[in-house]
């Protein structure tokens, strides 16, 4: 009898442990942080296919995404994907592509986390030589290999109500892990 009631004992604290440790997950998860994997070469040469990142929930319940920032949002054709791609342009300020590149507020834009041969090409929203300007309550967000990435050059600006977060840390592969810092 006296080693039942210790196999129940330990039973019970370890569902006891479980039941917190879930508890603090699902808090985390849900309020501070999220992890998500580059899926597609869209972000390349900044993120690679199959890297994971975390994707901090509270920035922006502070204050609004900046230019550079990297964001994870809901896919505007599918919510139920997200898509990572970096800020280009915020509210009030006018954005065009021409002859390959990006200008803000009529001043070309200064990528240095591109590649200097990056092209960037116009799409069916923000086509060649036309402005946008961008409204309160979104974003204009590229991806940084602009050849390869579905972004807000086809199908217009994000709508902040869909940015998930901002990506701060990548922790895998080991070989590259660490905080992500701004690079411009």
């Amino acid at each position: 009898m006296a080693f039942f009631r210790k196999f129940v004992h330990v039973i019970y604290e370890f569902i006891e442990s479980f039941v917190i440790s879930a508890s603090f997950f699902v808090v985390i998860y849900l309020f501070l942080m999220q992890p998500h994997q580059v899926k597609g070469s869209s972000m390349f040469p900044t993120y690679k296919d199959k890297e994971y990142l975390l994707t901090d929930k509270v920035t922006y319940r502070r204050r609004l995404p900046t230019y550079g920032d990297v964001i994870v949002f809901k896919a505007p054709m599918n919510e139920s994907f997200d898509f990572i791609k970096r800020v280009i342009a915020t509210p009030g300020q006018s954005v065009k592509v021409a002859n390959g590149k990006v200008f803000v507020d009529g001043k070309m834009l200064d990528e240095p986390y591109l590649p200097d041969e990056y092209v960037t090409s116009p799409g069916e929203f923000l086509q060649e030589g036309e402005e946008y300007t961008v409204q309160d309550g979104e974003v204009m967000a590229f991806g940084d290999n602009r050849d390869h990435s579905s972004d807000s050059r086809d199908w217009g600006p994000v709508p902040n109500k869909n940015i998930t977060g901002k990506v701060f840390f990548r922790y895998w592969p080991v070989s590259v892990a660490g905080p992500i810092k701004k690079d411009y």
